[in-house]
């Protein structure tokens, strides 16, 4: 199919690109690297009356330390295969970069932006799930409200659906760089590598002397949000490593989970998947090789 008519505009600053979103609103569609946007209007799923293109706006390229090294900024501009490749987000973001080999294809990840992921809040998406876990802040530009920060954990409400108004623009994600004692996991079931994940688990905690604490746990792909697991952050909490552990907080971080049945299977299935995909995580992630911190993907 064909997209239905539309206006196109390209502005060349962030400024310019909010004094349109202010003037059209709900009706006007942002465009950076399209991989999602392109396939719905195509379909009719979506039918905007503009189209703001800001894909010159230099100001949203580059991923950026902050000047005391407590945050990367990755701008609204930059490309998966951008934040895969880049050595600060290798040695500061191990979670996204284990994440990001899990990200579709090339030719998607080449057009298609980190920021883009997040905006769009695809419950199958890897980004989402990463910055809830790594609580990174999503900043929001708007030209009567100026600047917004939103804390992943409020960013999402659902399915497609998130804290961005009308009026405002994604500009960029800050994301926390590592702790000295953190470790990371990432995995992702999908029937081919580089498809829609059917469930999906990234995680961060601290871990010293063998025990854990301040667990981050997110499950991806089961629900219309990514669920961050309180059940298993409390059992875990100041305890060794074990099997035992492991099985535990996989159970009941899977019976927070409401999925749906869909093409993928059952909600007692996709609970299934989740308790195996997480219990698989735990394992790769508190092993000897985790405790350099580095990501399991």
């Amino acid at each position: 199919m064909k997209a239905s008519g539309f206006n196109y505009c390209r502005p060349e600053s962030v400024d310019e690109a909010c004094m349109i979103l202010a003037e059209y609103g709900g009706d006007a569609r942002i465009l950076a690297g399209g991989q999602s946007m392109m396939a719905t209007l195509n379909l009719r799923l979506s039918a905007p009356a503009l189209l703001i293109d800001i894909n010159r706006i230099e100001s949203l390229q580059g991923i950026v330390p902050a000047s005391d090294g407590s945050y990367l900024r990755i701008g609204a501009l930059v490309r998966h295969a951008q934040t895969a490749s880049s050595p600060l987000v290798a040695e500061h973001l191990p979670l996204v970069a284990a994440a990001m080999r899990h990200v579709a294809h090339p030719a998607i990840r080449n057009r298609g932006t980190t920021c883009g992921s997040l905006a769009l809040a695809d419950p199958s998406s890897e980004m989402p799930a990463c910055a809830i876990v790594l609580d990174a802040m999503l900043v929001l530009q708007s030209k009567d409200g100026g600047l917004r920060h939103v804390p992943a954990s409020e960013f999402f409400f659902g399915l497609y659906e998130t804290a961005r108004r009308d009026d405002e623009m994604l500009i960029e994600v800050l994301f926390p760089c590592r702790g000295p004692d953190e470790v990371f996991g990432f995995d992702e079931l999908s029937r081919r590598h580089g498809d829609f994940a059917m469930v999906g688990v990234a995680l961060k905690a601290d871990f010293k002397e063998g025990r854990i604490g301040n667990l981050r746990m997110a499950t991806f792909a089961t629900d219309p949000m990514p669920i961050l697991s309180s059940a298993a952050a409390a059992l875990a909490e100041g305890q060794p490593w074990s099997s035992e552990l492991g099985e535990a907080i996989a159970a009941a971080a899977a019976d927070e989970l409401n999925p749906d049945e869909n093409q993928f299977g059952s909600p007692a299935v996709k609970r299934l998947q989740a308790r195996a995909l997480i219990r698989r995580v735990l394992a790769a992630t508190f092993n000897e090789p985790a405790r350099n911190g580095h990501a399991h993907g």
